[in-house]
């Protein structure tokens, strides 16, 4: 039989569709077989769409876990305490995942955009990373990501952003962007 090489994947970019497109990576691993976890590193209690059917899809064989760790986007510095424990939280449960081996994919969704608003350091992700289990695949979303981390990856992708219906005045829409 093959080995396994887990995989590091970027999805980066000012464009739509990172966490999208790793919850579609998630979906294509659960219909695999794979076992998955989701963490999320700055989404808080918002209602998302993919909440619904990963808890759904979850109920039918336990292989697919989303954990919404974060506090939500940070708009005010007052709170920057919070959401910087909330994030060392969240690196912290990753680590214990990775040392768990009870997954084959985990997708640390919007981990970039904490190392962008100093909530975790690049340094501290990076080596995350260099202790994964080798056959373990990790997705890591958000935009700006470091070049640090870039380097350690086997695939990065870039979402850039041509058009957007924001730019019209038209609000985002449930069950596309939501």
């Amino acid at each position: 039989m093959e080995e396994t090489k887990g995989l590091i994947i970027v999805h980066t970019g000012d464009g739509k569709g990172k966490t999208t497109a790793a919850l579609g990576l998630a979906l294509r691993a659960w219909g695999d077989g794979l076992k998955i976890l989701i963490l999320q590193f700055i989404k808080g209690s918002w209602k998302y769409g993919e909440i619904e059917a990963i808890r759904k899809l979850n109920e039918i064989d336990g292989r697919i876990e989303l954990k919404r760790l974060g506090k939500g986007f940070q708009r005010q510095t007052k709170d920057k305490v919070e959401h910087i424990e909330a994030a060392q939280e969240a690196l912290k449960e990753a680590e214990k995942a990775f040392e768990s081996n009870n997954y084959d994919l985990i997708i640390l969704d919007e981990i970039n955009y904490a190392v962008k608003f100093d909530l975790i350091s690049a340094a501290a992700v990076k080596a995350l990373l260099e202790k994964r289990p080798a056959y373990l695949h990790v997705v890591l979303t958000g935009r700006d990501a470091r070049e640090e981390i870039v380097e350690l990856a086997d695939l990065v992708t870039e979402m850039r952003l041509v058009k957007h219906p924001y730019q019209k005045g038209i609000r985002a829409q449930k069950g596309i962007e939501f």
